[in-house]
Order: C-alpha cells, then sequence, then structure tokens
C-alpha cells in the first residue's frame, strides 16, 4: 500500500487577479512554506490557516533574476556596494542578482578573491546573490577551483575592460583555456569587441563632446567580428559561449546561423539598447555612454524584434555605476568619462514601457527578465517562475501605473543614470524573497535576509 504524501501547509498565500504563470497570466493563489512554492492554486483556493496578502489590482510575477550586475565591492564601494545595489535591486523587483567579477578589488578570478568578496557580502544583500568568475590571461588554471567554489560561469573580455587588473584575453590566450572549459562543461561570456577593429576606428577623429565620436570609434563591425570568431571558438572546443550586452542587429544572424549548426551560443541584451537611440543623444551627455555603444535607432528596433522571436534569451542589467565626478558630465567628454550605465533599480519599468509601446504583452517580460537569465544560468531550478518546487520569489506590480524617475527613489549609491526625467510605466508595490517581503513602496527598508547562492546549491 502507498502512503498518501502529506499536505503542507501553506503558512502565506499571495493571490491576485493576474499571476504570471508558465502557462500564462490567470487568477490564481500562490501557497508558500518554507520559503518555496508549493501549490499554485485557483483564486479562491486559500488554507483557512495561512496569512492572506490579497495582490489586488497588481501584477503578480516571479521575482526578477539579473545576471549581469557590477556591484564593485571589495575595492571600490565608492562607486557601489552589496548594501547599496541590493536594495535598488528589491526596489525594481529583482530577487536573485549575480556579481560580475569586476570592477572589484581583487576582481573574483581566484578562489581567495571570491571568498574575500563573499565575506563582504556576507549579511549585507536584500535580494539573493550568486557569483561570476573572472577568466584572465595566464589563470587557466584558476578555472576548475572557481568552478568547484561555486561560481556560475566566466567572464572575459576581448578588449580592454577599463581597469587594469581585469585585462583582455587573447584569440591564444582563449584558445589555451577553452579545454579547461570544455571539460568543465562551464559557461563562457564574453564581452564581444575585436581588438584590431577598435583600433583601426580609434584614428578617426572627431569633436570629443559629440556622442558620434564615440559611436564612430565603437562600430557595430567590432562587436560582429568578435562573435566571429566565438562561434569559431565554440564550434571547435565544444564551449558553451554566452555574448553579454549585444548591441547591432547583425550580431543576432550571426548566433541565429551558428544555432542553427548545432554551436551552444546564447545572447543578451540590456535596456538601455532596447531604449535609447544614438540620433537622440545630445553633445556632452555622458550618463549614456557604454560600451558597446547604445547604436542608432535600427539596431534598437531589431533587438526588439529578436526578442519577439525568441532569438535573444534574456534583457539584463549590465548595471556597470561610478561616482558622477568620473562620468564628466560637465567637461561633456564622451572619450574620458567612464562608460557605465546605472539602471539595476529601473529594469522592469524600462523594457515595460518600450514593450507596452511596440503592443507586446506583459507576460513577455517574465521570459525575458526572469525565466530567461535563471536558465542561461542554471539558476531555473530554483529561480525565475511561478511554479512548484521554485523559490517563493515574487514581485507585484502595476503596470498601468506611471512615474517620473527621480533621483530621491533611486537607491542606487549614485543616482546618476539616462533615466532620470523619464516617464516609465511600470510601479513595483512590493518584492517577496522566499517568501518573505523584502521591499514595500513607501515603507522603510526591510532587513537584509539575501543569501550568498552558489552554483550547486540544492
Amino acid at each position: 500500500m502507498t502512503a498518501t504524501p502529506k499536505t503542507i501547509e501553506p503558512s502565506l498565500i499571495i493571490r491576485g487577479a493576474r499571476v504570471a504563470t508558465p502557462e500564462g497570466i490567470r487568477a490564481a493563489s500562490v501557497h508558500i512554506a518554507g520559503g518555496r512554492i508549493t501549490r499554485v492554486g485557483a483564486f479562491d483556493d486559500v488554507a483557512s490557516g495561512a496569512e492572506l496578502v490579497e495582490a489586488g489590482d497588481a501584477l503578480v510575477f516571479p521575482g526578477l533574476v539579473d545576471t549581469h550586475v557590477h556591484v564593485n565591492e571589495p575595492g571600490r564601494t565608492e562607486w557601489e556596494g552589496f548594501s547599496t545595489a541590493t536594495r535598488a535591486a528589491a526596489a525594481g523587483g529583482v530577487t536573485t542578482l549575480l556579481d560580475m567579477p569586476l570592477n572589484s578589488i581583487p576582481p573574483t578570478t581566484t578562489v581567495a578573491a571570491l571568498e574575500a568578496k563573499r565575506d563582504a557580502a556576507l549579511g549585507r544583500c536584500a535580494v539573493d546573490t550568486g557569483f561570476l568568475g573572472g577568466l584572465v590571461p595566464g589563470q587557466a588554471a584558476e578555472l576548475a577551483p572557481l568552478h568547484s567554489a561555486g561560481v556560475f560561469g566566466f567572464k572575459c573580455f576581448l578588449c580592454p575592460s577599463g581597469v587594469d587588473e581585469f585585462p583582455p584575453m587573447s584569440a591564444r590566450d582563449l584558445r589555451e583555456a577553452a579545454p579547461v572549459l570544455a571539460a568543465l562543461d562551464a559557461l563562457l561570456m564574453v564581452h564581444a569587441e575585436w581588438p584590431p577593429t577598435l583600433e583601426l576606428a580609434a584614428q578617426i577623429s572627431g569633436d570629443r563632446r559629440s556622442y558620434a565620436t564615440w559611436l564612430a570609434g565603437r562600430p557595430a563591425v567590432a562587436e560582429t567580428e568578435a562573435v566571429r570568431f566565438l562561434i569559431e571558438l565554440a564550434r571547435e572546443w565544444r564551449i558553451r559561449v554566452h555574448v553579454v550586452h549585444v548591441s547591432a542587429s547583425e550580431t543576432i544572424e550571426l548566433i541565429d546561423a551558428a544555432r542553427a549548426d548545432g554551436v551552444q551560443m546564447t545572447a543578451e541584451t540590456c535596456p538601455h539598447y532596447l531604449s535609447f537611440a544614438a540620433e537622440e543623444i545630445s553633445d556632452g551627455a555622458t550618463e549614456y555612454k557604454c560600451a558597446p555603444p547604445i547604436r542608432e535607432a535600427r539596431h534598437r528596433e531589431a533587438l526588439w524584434e529578436a526578442l519577439a522571436r525568441d532569438r535573444l534569451d534574456a534583457v539584463v542589467s549590465d548595471h556597470s555605476p561610478a561616482p558622477p565626478a568620473m562620468k564628466l558630465r560637465e567637461e561633456g567628454d564622451f572619450l574620458r568619462a567612464w562608460g557605465g550605465i546605472a539602471s539595476l533599480q529601473l529594469r522592469l519599468p524600462a523594457v515595460w514601457t518600450g514593450a507596452r509601446a511596440r503592443g507586446y504583452p506583459p507576460e513577455r517580460l517574465a521570459a525575458w527578465l526572469c525565466a530567461g537569465p535563471a536558465r542561461l544560468t542554471g539558476l531555473a531550478a530554483r529561480k525565475g517562475a511561478i511554479a512548484v518546487g521554485l523559490d517563493a520569489d515574487l514581485v507585484l506590480w502595476h503596470p498601468e501605473q506611471e512615474f517620473v524617475v527621480s533621483h530621491t527613489e533611486l537607491r542606487h549609491r549614485h543616482p546618476i543614470t539616462p533615466w532620470l526625467g523619464r516617464t516609465l510605466a511600470g510601479v513595483v508595490e512590493a518584492t517577496y524573497l522566499r517568501g518573505e517581503r523584502v521591499y514595500a513602496r513607501g515603507a522603510a527598508d526591510q532587513p537584509a535576509r539575501g543569501r550568498l547562492l552558489a552554483r550547486l546549491d540544492p
């Protein structure tokens, strides 16, 4: 005789008329016990002993997953830090983030550096936080130890990263590291701009305050030439290669063709490439500077089309803040200013504003902002969807409500972002991490409840 499984009584139920499940948006009740989702029932399926949260007219979404964040701690906490970054994340509906191996000092290229970063993060994270390892020349021997220590993948640059302690990998360096990556079946995440093309473009002169000068120095062909090399590397060594922050329409075509040929390639883009266009950026507006650069409107629209057709795997922030002085806003010198955009808190409304304007329904964002990033980095068994057995990470937000981005509302350490003063749609009401509320609009910040994640965690 088979024993009847014991029913787990929920301690919390969140219900709403619009709940984004993997099958679509419907009225539902989300039952939570022990920090996990134990049932997704009908709207009226409510246990008498559980705390009940009524979502009202808010949309109940999986907690967002952001796998491309530069927290910069330890070593550059004047740029950001775990406390401010993760509180910004919670306010933006993000419940899980992965920290990039740079621009912290030391970068996460050894197990010792990983432990230093974990020490810095312990007890200070408002949301769950995991770590990516770095791949730099001469340190291929560190890959296996870092992989065993729980990093979710490895990041490298093909061109200078902007910080001396994280030098770029040459083609030869990557070919030497490829057998190790293949043996580990580790994800390689690559900043794809081809150095010879950049060196040629750098010879072009122009007004340093003009955005056109910056754009001309980082042409789309630099991205596509780098991706051509990465495709051949992935094909030859059968490794998993992920192209970060895709900015050019031609890149999508190359990756599509490679996938059709069986090459293991994935790709992401970012809110700034989906929101802005080079033609609209004023002289001296260095808050828009990033690399690869924001390109012309035709690239932006091609990226939206690629998302709609599932040709891109995720939209992540590439949150890369710096002190205002480093952006040189008064001087307006695009060539000297720090290249990076702060957007961790704004990813949901920024992407939704663009999606709504193009007629896409909100459920598409659950794939782009939640399930896609989780799947890319091996988190899908725990994060990224409202489904039984997954962590009870949820965000309640109002897609119809609008707000003006104000520096007083931003929780990043430095409220400098190209979205300041813009009207966005999508107001976050509350964020829940494993069933505990970590953000509520208008309320005081909650204690830091985030956990430090490792790749092999159950």
